[in-house]
């Protein structure tokens, strides 16, 4: 009889890992309980750590990043007859329902209550049940270089550093599976780059101010544009590992790096703490106290969001609105300008109608997809009427605070010629209506921003009314 291929399960068969999974799909359902897995793990090791969290959590195994070329060569090899195991230091009843869902494995081995089956504990397991070369074996990490040296074969998948060369030191390696993308690309779709434009409104109150030629005050701007940037970074990444299994179920999310499985959760992890450490390094260096005090704002209320606002209805869109706000915010304390009253009142209209137009796209395509109800949020598919007529005329309602911008006593100060405004205002109109129009016909990015920085009549608009402004100085 043929030797038995057996497989690990975390970053082999998966482009995962279920521990990482499922410690984040608890803080997410129990978020007030942050401290228990730390408990678990010091009173019990991992074995309790891994069997608390299976028993209080639940994990959507249809949606996990499998490696297809992994699976289908071990297809092609149990179709050729070879008898295909799964041995993963994963809890056993995870493993178990990936098995039964991909249906190739005869047999599967994985931790318990009071075994960790990794590294040596899953070498002695598969030599007691196979003898020594007896098996071979395909994993990827450090851990499993123990179990290649008591396996007839090995096959390595996207290994860890370091891990070919200490591995083929037996010179038993059979073949390796590599088929990560390049790393920049998944950088910078995991930090999220271009979701970096929302941070120019951080110059909005230099222009608004009029202060373009203070090239000290322009520097300010910069700065406080790089540490919101990686704030804001560091709270997507975060915002990616909680919300796992509903990205893996959202048509363009699911192709996000941690959801995909293109970057490690564990990178995630690391990452997160980094940038937010480098983004108040920035701002306590360089930037005055009160911007240091709306930065620590906003990532507590993004946290709050991420956590638990998005998933009530209405709360979450005035949540956004008032983020995007923040920005501005946040530009005036870091150049000391104060705000006015028509520039927050604009901001908050005009972001709201936004965040509505995000909203409506997902619930337009839960109408779409005949479901009742939008995951991860509170919205109904009948709830898509009343979501556009909010959002329309929040931005018409913005439109109107710039109209009586233009006739404020206070503008002419600012202005020559004020009456010049009045140019942005059909401008602004017909922006956003189109905006809704594209909206309602299923044919919107999920994040308006990126579309209007793609979009070549929105970026005319925003140059019309960029002249508009300038016509008026």
């Amino acid at each position: 009889m043929s030797k038995p291929i057996v497989v690990d399960l975390d970053g082999t068969l998966i482009h995962s890992d279920i521990l990482v999974e499922s410690g984040f799909a608890f803080l997410r359902s129990f978020p007030q309980k942050f401290y228990q897995p730390l408990q678990w793990l010091s009173s019990g090791g991992k074995p309790a750590l891994k069997t608390k969290l299976a028993e209080r959590v639940n994990i959507d195994v249809t949606t996990l990043p499998y490696n297809t070329q992994v699976i289908a060569w071990l297809e092609e090899m149990r179709a050729a007859g070879r008898r295909i195991v799964l041995a993963t230091a994963s809890h056993e009843s995870f493993a178990h329902r990936i098995a039964e869902h991909l249906g190739i494995f005869e047999r599967v081995f994985a931790t318990d209550e009071s075994v960790n089956l990794s590294s040596h504990k899953k070498r002695d397991r598969l030599v007691a049940e196979y003898g020594e070369r007896g098996f071979d074996y395909v994993g990827n990490s450090h851990d499993d270089i123990a179990v290649w040296e008591a396996a007839d074969r090995a096959y390595v998948v996207n290994p860890h550093s370091g891990v070919v060369r200490k591995a083929g030191k037996r010179d038993n390696i059979e073949q390796v599976f590599e088929n990560r993308p390049p790393s920049h690309k998944v950088w910078a779709k995991s930090l999220r780059l271009h979701q970096w434009l929302k941070n120019f409104l951080i110059f909005v109150p230099l222009l608004a101010g009029h202060h373009l030629n203070d090239f000290h005050l322009v520097g300010l701007a910069v700065l406080a544009f790089v540490a919101f940037g990686l704030c804001a970074s560091s709270v997507y990444l975060l915002n990616d590992l909680l919300d796992l299994e509903d990205d893996r179920h959202h048509p363009v999310k699911r192709k996000r790096p941690l959801a995909a499985g293109t970057m490690p959760l564990l990178w995630g992890m690391g990452l997160c703490p980094i940038l937010l450490v480098g983004a108040f390094a920035i701002a306590l260096a360089f930037l005055p106290w009160r911007f240091n005090a709306v930065l620590l704002g906003y990532y507590i209320l993004t946290l709050a969001y991420s956590l638990a606002l998005k998933r009530h209805v209405m709360v979450d869109v005035v949540v956004l609105a008032a983020l995007y706000t923040t920005r501005i915010v946040a530009g005036a304390a870091a150049v000391s300008v104060p705000l006015t009253f028509w520039l927050l009142a604009f901001s908050m209209f005009f972001f709201l109608s936004l965040a509505l137009v995000k909203r409506y796209t997902e619930v337009h395509s839960t109408l779409k997809a005949g479901r009742e109800k939008t995951r991860g949020r509170g919205y109904l598919s009948s709830d898509l009427s009343v979501v556009s007529s909010l959002g329309t005329s929040s931005g018409y309602i913005s439109v109107l605070v710039l109209a009586m911008y233009i006739q404020d006593e206070r503008t002419a100060a600012l202005y020559r010629h004020p009456q010049y405004i009045w140019i942005a205002c059909p401008l602004m109109l017909y922006w956003i209506s189109r905006t809704w129009v594209i909206a309602h016909r299923g044919e919107m990015n999920d994040d308006p921003i990126v579309f209007a920085a793609r979009d070549r009549m929105s970026l005319l608009v925003v140059a019309l009314c960029g002249f508009a402004f300038w016509l008026a100085t």
